[in-house]
């Protein structure tokens, strides 16, 4: 899994950089076929802001989050992609179990 990780007015620094990294490690144990992962991190005004594209077969999954607090914003975001990870795993399981492979 490729992971680019860019700031937009906010320092990446190794800290953060790490800790969303490990985050998307997890999600990696869940679903194994990510192939590319780009994360974009902001500021606003008081909200520090995460988005994440995920490439998968078949498509991609992007989610955004956003705390006061970046680091609760990427646990907020890796939640939801997790989430999303799953419902997509659980579709292409249904996909293959009604064809009948």
């Amino acid at each position: 899994m490729q992971v680019n990780i860019s700031g937009h007015h906010v320092e990446v620094t190794p800290p953060l950089r790490e800790y969303v990294e490990l985050k998307l490690r997890k999600l990696e144990g869940h679903f194994d076929k990510i192939t590319n992962v780009q994360v974009i991190m902001k500021v606003d005004k008081l909200q520090q802001k995460i988005e994440a594209t995920l490439q998968i077969p078949g498509g991609e999954v992007v989610a955004n989050a956003e705390h006061e607090d970046m680091y609760a914003s990427i646990d907020l975001l890796t939640d939801k992609l997790d989430r999303q990870l799953k419902k997509h795993k659980e579709k292409q399981q249904s996909l293959l179990q009604g064809t009948g492979r």
